[in-house]
């Protein structure tokens, strides 16, 4: 009789999982029971953990803002008045055949000096000229995404060309965007870690409460015999189920602030002519801050829980 309830014992891998999402539903459902202090706690965590995921989203954007921004730069390179009118078309078709440039657009001496005489009032005074004193000029918009790097190489690319008299590009609000986009992502790195810090602490008081409400239960588990990972296992799910709320509710204040901003900022862009429109968080992102999340909360509980059973013993 002794054989058959032995040989009706579960696994032990079965024993284990069964033991653990026990643990975790009763972490779960004590929440439940307690709706305004794990509101409190978790919006609390919310809060914190939706302020470097604003920030990172913030980053992504202005990125984008950039690439779209260098979109729309261009390079005007002013061609030796030697080159012929054919000559200029071939040399503009063989650069729209490169990777690295959207657009090419010509414009021939003839084409700058009818477009001088009719914007700039001096038409009278260019005619009295013996001989036309503008060049003719390539206008080049790099393609998108080239980065700060591949527009510098492209215009160096330019300036070598023997048909090259001069090349210009306006590069240092580029670079200056670029410094600023790499400075505030060290500054949300910094945040990051400290905002971290606070969460560890956050979760960490909720168990250690929790521990203290529940000293006399603990005080029988242990009067009984019951292992530490035992006690700490409810505790210890108590803490994941904070963190990942958390990140959700973090996810959600991020997504509520973007649909609040989107019709502003489409009506900003639209006025500079720009179609850009916000985006939100990528999946990697997204997963970033769920486990981010679950892993703070399983820290800061896993500290107070070690901290607070070496206070409970049995009387």
């Amino acid at each position: 009789m002794s054989g058959r309830r032995g040989g009706d014992r579960p696994p032990a891998h079965r024993r284990w999982l069964s033991a653990h999402g026990r643990a975790c539903f009763e972490a779960l459902g004590r929440l439940w029971r307690q709706p305004l202090a794990s509101l409190l706690s978790t919006a609390v965590l919310g809060i914190t953990l939706a302020l470097p995921t604003a920030l990172h989203v913030l980053i992504s954007n202005l990125g984008a803002v950039g690439s779209d921004w260098q979109h729309g730069a261009r390079i005007t390179v002013f061609v030796r008045d030697d080159v012929a009118d054919a000559a200029l078309g071939e040399w503009a078709a063989a650069l729209r055949s490169r990777p690295d440039v959207h657009r090419v657009e010509t414009l021939t001496r003839a084409q700058a000096l009818a477009e001088f005489k009719a914007y700039s009032g001096l038409g009278e005074a260019v005619a009295m000229l013996p001989d036309n004193p503008l060049p003719a000029t390539l206008i080049v918009t790099p393609a998108t995404g080239l980065g700060t790097a591949g527009v510098e190489d492209l215009r160096l690319a330019l300036e070598k060309q023997e048909a090259t008299e001069e090349v210009l590009l306006d590069m240092q609000w580029l670079e200056r965007l670029s410094a600023l986009l790499r400075l505030l992502e060290q500054t949300v790195g910094l945040f990051a870690l400290t905002l971290a810090a606070a969460v560890l602490v956050i979760v960490g008081n909720t168990i250690r409460l929790d521990v203290a409400a529940r000293r006399e239960e603990i005080e029988v588990m242990k009067l009984i015999g019951a292992p530490d990972r035992f006690i700490q296992r409810p505790f210890l799910y108590s803490g994941f189920w904070h963190g990942l709320i958390g990140g959700l509710l973090a996810l959600v204040l991020v997504g509520v602030a973007l649909l609040l901003l989107q019709t502003p900022v489409e009506r900003l862009a639209s006025s500079y002519g720009s179609d850009f429109t916000l985006t939100g968080p990528g999946a990697p992102a997204v997963l970033a801050v769920l486990l981010g999340g679950c892993t703070l909360g399983l820290l800061g509980a896993w500290g107070a829980v070690l901290r607070q059973l070496r206070t409970v013993e049995p009387a």
